[in-house]
């Protein structure tokens, strides 16, 4: 799930840096904390992007995926076009709605799909799979569904609710503020399982230290985010997200990224997306190196092992490069 927003504020002041990285400087950063070595920057401007499996983690529900590119322009130019992009617009990402800020009536716009059924149905049988606390569970007052919309207005307010609560907590809170997944029986909490993914990657989380705090993300880290929310297609079900993303300038032109989804109702319990952005030149010409850094916490992978974890990671590896190729395309970053 890529970024969606970077103020143009401080997209500016990329552009302002007094001072310049060497393209020694970048690979040498982009070395130390990522799995890529020996990166040859005129191949990588040639050619696609180039996607690894990422460090190892020590929790089964835990996968990672690296991935870099080298891109005509400058970094606040690709923070620009992150800024302007819409996956939404892309189907094969299945991403049915996505939404800025805290408008959770347009679920009443959602499709009507097999997807969005598949979540209404499990709404209306308060599912012990999907993700929420015992407390949330306790709210829903159940009610008639209409055929003739994606989602009945039951359920439009349960989910309203429930997500605008989880919404104004990660406002005050951050990921620490987070409720636990207790209805699944699980007891799982997101935020905690937004810490362990930064602890497992000691090298990634001093990399972006400046957009983290104690508990992880969100309260006062990077300043202030643009929180959003949406409606997925996950394994033909649909799944409600919520998530926010942040953006700092660095020295020399770079820019940093950070994304969390702090809120997931199935498919996974939280996922963190990271780039990082580097001014090289190449034949006299300005280019940005970007890496990317995908972290995900998923209970569908916990339990798989040999080929089914193997395939698992391919999965994981191959969407993350098709959303990356799809904004390529989309502006103008493929050759």
């Amino acid at each position: 799930m890529p970024p969606r927003f970077i103020s143009a504020a401080a997209g500016l002041l990329c552009l302002l840096a007094a001072s310049s990285v060497s393209r020694a400087d970048a690979l040498s950063e982009l070395s130390d904390f990522s799995v890529f070595d020996n990166i040859d920057l005129e191949q990588l401007a040639k050619g696609r992007p180039k996607a690894v499996r990422g460090a190892a983690m020590s929790s089964p529900r835990f996968l990672s995926v690296q991935i870099c590119w080298v891109v005509p322009g400058t970094p606040a130019q690709q923070v620009e076009a992150l800024h302007r992009w819409n996956p939404a617009s892309h189907p094969e990402l299945n991403i049915l709605l996505h939404v800025s800020g805290p408008d959770f009536s347009r679920l009443g716009d959602a499709p009507r799909n097999a997807a969005v059924k598949a979540l209404v149905k499990a709404t209306e049988k308060l599912s012990p799979k999907l993700q929420m606390s015992r407390a949330e569970a306790a709210t829903f007052a159940g009610g008639a569904s209409p055929k003739e919309r994606g989602i009945p207005p039951a359920v439009v307010t349960f989910w309203s609710d429930l997500l605008g609560a989880r919404y104004q907590a990660f406002a005050a809170g951050g990921t620490a503020a987070q409720s636990s997944y207790d209805h699944t029986g699980e007891a799982i909490n997101p935020g905690e399982q937004v810490s362990r993914l930064l602890q497992d990657q000691e090298k990634i989380r001093k990399q972006f230290a400046p957009l983290l705090d104690n508990s992880g993300i969100g309260r006062g880290a990077g300043g202030r985010p643009e929180q959003f929310w949406e409606l997925l297609e996950i394994d033909k079900k649909g799944v409600l997200s919520l998530g926010a993303t942040y953006g700092r300038p660095g020295a020399g032109g770079t820019f940093q990224v950070a994304e969390v989804s702090y809120y997931a109702s199935g498919g996974y319990d939280t996922a963190l997306t990271f780039h990082q952005m580097w001014p090289v030149t190449i034949d006299g010409r300005p280019f940005t190196l970007v890496w990317r850094g995908d972290l995900i916490s998923s209970a569908e992978v916990a339990n798989l092992r040999g080929i089914g974890r193997l395939a698992a990671e391919a999965t994981f590896k191959k969407d993350i490069s098709k959303s990356v190729g799809l904004f390529l395309r989309d502006t103008g970053g493929n050759r």
